[in-house]
């Protein structure tokens, strides 16, 4: 993976002059269109990038993907029916060579690196420079990966703390244990999440514990609010 750590990249000539011709054409998947509305002005005068579409969640742009002509995603993690997580698992698996760039506030290594683990081929936080997002972009577009210098923090912290794992290293959920932490949130007990995903108490059980365990909580409390942050509460 590479980790850009500088604010600039040099743009050849010719490479420029193509861009301007041939924009970066770019759909932002965020509940807030003003977060929509502000890249375009803010990247008014930059001509190689085209933000041509908003989607209000992950429902909303995979039922969209008939439109063509899509090279990048500017997708935020935290959204409510489907999130950042589970669209992106769809999307790869629905568009493989759709670039996509994770664009949030969260910032903990299971948001991170779950976006990776899915697809993702970057990782910007929200509240960045200018240049910041720009280079991110223009990375992935020719076929590289940028994480964020503060976002990459996060990750290597979360690694030394996980380090005993399975593999050495963090594991995302499983679809299976999506389902369990989304019913959590909804405050339903052992007994009907087993009843509603059709497993037992104990499986349920141990979906729990190893929820708690990946995701540094102590309590149903944490798994809560995990899920909420998402937008699943």
């Amino acid at each position: 993976m590479v980790h850009w750590r500088d604010q600039g990249m040099p743009i050849d000539p010719l490479s420029f002059r193509q861009s301007m011709k041939n924009p970066i054409r770019i759909v932002v998947v965020d509940p807030e269109e003003l977060i929509y509305e502000g890249l375009k002005a803010r990247y008014a005068d930059t001509p190689e990038l085209d933000f041509v579409l908003h989607a209000s969640n992950g429902r909303v742009l995979i039922d969209g993907l008939a439109r063509k002509g899509i090279d990048l995603v500017l997708m935020e993690v935290g959204m409510p029916d489907l999130d950042g997580i589970d669209t992106m698992r769809e999307l790869h698996s629905a568009l493989p060579d759709l670039r996509v760039i994770a664009h949030s506030n969260l910032n903990g290594i299971e948001y991170i690196n779950s976006m990776r683990t899915e697809g993702a081929v970057g990782y910007v936080l929200k509240g960045g420079t200018k240049a910041e997002l720009l280079l991110a972009i223009r990375t992935v577009r020719k076929g590289g990966t940028y994480i964020s210098p503060a976002a990459q923090e996060s990750v290597d912290r979360g690694y030394v703390y996980t380090e005993k794992r399975m593999n050495g290293e963090y594991i995302g959920l499983t679809e299976r244990e999506r389902e369990v932490i989304r019913l959590i949130a909804r405050e339903k007990t052992n007994s009907e999440i087993a009843h509603a995903l059709s497993l037992s108490k104990e499986t349920v059980k141990t979906h729990r514990k190893r929820l708690m365990s990946k995701l540094e909580v102590r309590s149903t409390a944490g798994l809560v609010k995990y899920a909420v942050n998402r937008g699943w509460g």
